[in-house]
């Protein structure tokens, strides 16, 4: 049977077909989907983690154990879990485990751009990238089957025109054989134990796997050379072989599978066969590097194309031609359109009834710094609040109010403390060890907490503190409070995320009051929980057109002139009724209005 599915899908069905007893991951775009779906097969045990370090550690303690594993995460959280990710190359598995890094050329919803191959050669592990679903679904297997081969964790690389394009795959079963039951755990202590005198015996090992693996790179099945044109050859992976292929019809490639460590066998032969020879790979020159160290003549590669963004298959084609490369589709070869000027831009704007609005009204207003965090509140830092002033990494925002508080000496007026912001579950993954600094080194800081009770920015994901599992298990709601003051903040102050003046006042004594204090701000995401209540309208007798509602940031709210008058005007159909911009009228002219029943 074949269906079409996305990338995400098919390595959600590739895990379940390949005997995945557990999988592990932390939301995440463009991963997300992954776990989405893998949830929805009963044979495999999924779970949200707090955060990607703890879902590597859950998946690699199921492969101790002798199951096959998935650990999924985009690429930012390998940074996370990069320290188990670096000792369990020296260790190895029993079951296979499966690391989906998914990276984002682009940065189309991501605060960097890194390359992560470069985690694979760091740790001297095995790396494959898939070209399309039905790879995507088939790599799964073969990387579970080549950790339990070389004994090793396996990287799967993916990225986001892969995890969210579709294309037809061809689905298999699940071996009955692959649940049958686990009842021991494998006791092998100076392989899983890394003591320095233990590790010292494991990274001849790590080395020697390394060697084998290139030794043998292009006989495993995933490297593949089409033999065309004798005028130009293409060394690609992934989705890029995709775009290769359509700006270069004739031109032959060497498809790469696995990509870390790169053999030299095939790639000499293609050297041998062609005039010029191209590496075509998006931001690092990783695969170049790896040739060039083999001692393959490159003609082209990081030099002729750029080091930064995403790449289509117009970009590769004008971008050789240029240097010299024969055979490019004769329209993609051309200039791009030039964008149509004057259009109205459309920049991200929090949902109509956001919680977080309220918030990010009142820091505007009091215009102190704030050190921001990752979520849906990041668009604090964007007019018309521009209430944020740093965002760097998940949690970091509480670690680095901390110290600038530590530095900056405070103002005469108010405090002037240093304000910083964070999502519950941003908080949950990376925020409570800041905060514990924060409470044991008595910082001067404001942490405002925002809790929405949902992982919003990814789409709703469960966390631990919706009371809920990703399979669907109820689960102890976490006490937010509690847990706050357990880690020894003695102001902990519970505020309505839309009642301004509440926000305000409680805001500024804590900006007042000398120590840390946490505000929780409460109120529940608009889209996961389905929020709203009548919608507002304009008495457009009584506007005065001052546009102060209108820094409220609400995508409902239009300003409107007509001849000599102007007035604000509220679109029904998208205002969810939180009432945010009407605390902040000062004529009375905004008003609930009922809501006609259909």
């Amino acid at each position: 049977m074949r269906e079409i599915l996305t990338g995400n899908e098919a390595i959600a069905r590739g895990a379940w077909e390949a005997g995945v007893r557990l999988a592990s991951a932390y939301p995440g775009t463009p991963s997300t989907e992954i776990l989405e779906n893998l949830a929805l097969y009963e044979d495999v045990y999924s779970e949200w983690a707090p955060n990607e370090k703890v879902a590597f550690e859950v998946g690699l303690g199921a492969a101790f154990a002798g199951a096959r594993t998935l650990v999924a995460m985009k690429h930012v959280g390998v940074n996370v879990a990069a320290d188990p990710l670096m000792t369990a190359a020296y260790t190895g598995v029993e079951g296979g485990l499966v690391l989906i890094s998914a990276d984002e050329p682009g940065q189309h919803s991501s605060q960097n751009e890194q390359d992560n191959r470069h985690y694979a050669r760091f740790a001297k592990i095995p790396l494959l990238e898939p070209s399309d679903s039905q790879e995507a679904k088939d790599l799964v297997r073969s990387a579970l089957e080549l950790s339990e081969e070389y004994d090793t964790p396996v990287m799967l690389r993916t990225t986001t025109r892969l995890s969210h394009s579709k294309s037809v795959v061809e689905l298999g079963e699940r071996p009955p054989e692959c649940d049958n039951p686990l009842t021991s755990i494998p006791r092998n202590t100076p392989k899983y134990t890394m003591l320095p005198g233990y590790s010292r015996i494991r990274h001849p090992l790590v080395e020697e796997r390394v060697a084998r693996l290139r030794s043998r790179a292009d006989e495993l099945g995933f490297n593949r050379l089409e033999l065309r044109s004798r005028g130009l050859g293409i060394v690609a992976s992934g989705v890029l072989y995709q775009h290769v292929r359509e700006a270069f019809p004739e031109a032959s490639v060497l498809k790469l599978g696995l990509t870390y460590p790169v053999g030299a066998r095939l790639a000499q032969e293609l050297r041998e066969y062609v005039d010029r020879l191209y590496v075509v790979e998006e931001l690092d020159p990783f695969i170049e590097e790896q040739l060039r160290l083999l001692g393959i003549e490159i003609d082209g590669g990081e030099h002729v194309l750029p080091r930064v963004g995403e790449f289509d298959a117009g970009l590769i084609a004008r971008r050789l031609s240029a240097d010299g490369a024969p055979g490019a589709d004769a329209l993609l070869a051309t200039a791009p359109p030039t964008p149509v000027e004057g259009l109205p831009q459309r920049p991200p704007a929090l949902c109509p009834g956001c919680s977080h609005r309220g918030i990010f009204t009142v820091l505007s207003k009091l215009r102190v710094f704030v050190s921001g965090d990752i979520g849906c509140y990041t668009l604090g830092a964007l007019p018309p609040f521009e209430a944020m002033h740093s965002c760097i990494a998940m949690g970091a925002g509480i670690g680095m109010a901390h110290g600038m508080a530590k530095v900056v000496q405070p103002g005469q007026k108010l405090r002037e403390k240093v304000v910083a912001v964070i999502g519950d579950s941003t908080f949950f993954h990376s925020g409570l060890t800041p905060l514990l600094n924060v409470a044991w080194n008595r910082s001067d800081a404001v942490i405002i907490l925002l809790d929405n009770r949902t992982t919003a920015m990814t789409g709703g994901q469960q966390h631990p503190g919706t009371g809920s599992t990703l399979m669907g298990h109820e689960t102890p709601n976490v006490d937010l409070p509690g847990l706050v003051r357990a880690l020894g903040i003695e102001r902990v102050t519970e505020v309505d995320a839309y009642d301004l003046a509440e926000v305000e006042s409680t805001l500024r004594k804590e900006l007042e009051t000398a120590g840390p204090g946490v505000i929780i701000t409460k109120g529940p995401c608009v889209l996961e929980y389905k929020v709203s209540a009548a919608p507002m309208t304009v008495d457009l007798e009584a506007c005065d057109a001052c546009k102060r509602c209108l820094k409220a940031g609400c995508i409902a709210l239009t300003y409107e002139e007509e001849g000599q008058s102007a007035y604000v005007r509220i679109d029904e159909a998208q205002c969810n009724g939180c009432g945010v911009c009407a605390q902040l009228c000062n004529f009375g002219a905004i008003v609930e209005t009922a809501r006609t029943e259909a």
